[in-house]
């Protein structure tokens, strides 16, 4: 099935090919690895663009930074590269009127890591890719999958948009109950432990663990008045360690080469320390397949439900749903995408 995906023209291919100008739409860290391929591949960018209100006096990559509407007074016709993502319903609307006036595709780019889901990738790993969609337990979920593998090879939006559910059928999932003990990792500003307390019918404990220094404080912050939480500014790994955490893209913010010094924790010693979690939230940018070695006796012995993000490196839509089937079988693995711009937020429920 995976194989007929090879048969179709990928973003990369199309926009090597297209004889059209091309707007990249975005000025972000998306921008920057886009714009880094194309110059492997000999791509020439026409223009860059940007949302009205991001548009500003300003240049990116040499190019004056341009409206749509300015662009679509200079050229007849053009392709849009999308390189942003956003959850936001107005910008996935706009995003969808655009593309009734022009081809818009979203050439799929790492948040992390310097794997590139093209071909090549896709042909390289086709065995660990088959092997996670036949441990998927039900039908949405190998839909999602199909969907999301063929979005990251071919760029186009409909396949994200055609999969999507919303969070609620995820907990319905997970089915929290009475007493539940949340573990929070990369809690940000307490975003996800509002989302719990929203589905959880009662909790005995929350730790909620950040890096960020700055977010750390926005994060104490909103637990200050919920009983029995405790916040940890750490970061999360296969072993308690020093890292260097580079603290300056807010939600972003990850283990780096520099930066600053942050004490890293791993699940197994929370577990030892704090007692046994039945659910634990996982978004450590980048950093899930430590986080799994960090957790092997939890998820053995325990078997928390887990909800983790799925979308940060190229592999880890299969390599984590191989990761943790390695290291519990028991674990029914499902894979939702919810709405956003790309593939993002797009998370393996385990229970």
């Amino acid at each position: 099935m995976f194989k007929e995906i090879l048969n179709e023209k990928s973003s990369w291919e199309f926009l090597k090919d297209t004889p059209l100008p091309i707007a990249v739409y975005g000025t972000g860290n998306g921008a920057d690895r886009v714009f880094k391929e194309f110059e492997n591949l000999g791509v020439s960018v026409s223009a860059v663009c940007a949302s009205d209100g991001f548009v500003r006096k300003r240049t990116f990559r040499g190019f004056e930074v341009k409206s749509i509407s300015a662009l679509e007074n200079e050229f007849e016709d053009f392709v849009i590269v999308l390189a942003f993502a956003s959850p936001l319903p107005e910008v996935i609307n706009n995003i969808k009127t655009l593309s009734l006036r022009h081809k818009v595709i979203m050439p799929s780019v790492p948040v992390y890591g310097d794997n590139i889901f093209n071909k090549e990738f896709f042909k390289k790993n086709i065995n660990e890719i088959e092997k996670a969609y036949s441990l998927l337990s039900d039908e949405k979920s190998k839909f999602v999958f199909e969907s999301i593998i063929r979005f990251q090879i071919t760029g186009d939006l409909d396949c994200c948009f055609n999969c999507e559910s919303e969070k609620h059928e995820a907990y319905e999932l997970l089915n929290l109950g009475e007493n539940e003990s949340f573990l929070d990792l990369g809690a940000y500003r307490g975003d996800t432990i509002n989302e719990f307390l929203h589905y959880a019918d009662n909790y005995e404990q929350i730790v909620a663990v950040e890096p960020d220094k700055k977010t750390f404080k926005k994060l104490q912050t909103y637990c200050e008045n919920l009983e029995n939480c405790t916040t940890l500014n750490n970061a999360v790994w296969n072993e308690s360690k020093e890292l260097f955490f580079d603290s300056n893209k807010g939600r972003g913010s990850s283990a780096n080469d520099t930066g600053n010094i942050t004490q890293a924790v791993t699940v197994d010693a929370l577990s030892e320390k704090y007692g046994k979690f039945t659910y634990i939230n996982i978004d450590v940018e980048g950093a899930e397949k430590e986080m799994l070695q960090g957790a092997k006796n939890t998820l053995q012995q325990n078997k928390p439900k887990l909800c983790m993000a799925a979308y940060h490196r190229s592999e880890d839509i299969f390599s984590l749903v191989n990761k943790i089937n390695e290291i519990n079988g028991d674990y029914k693995i499902y894979l939702r995408h919810h709405p956003h711009i790309s593939f993002w937020d797009t998370n393996l429920y385990c229970i």
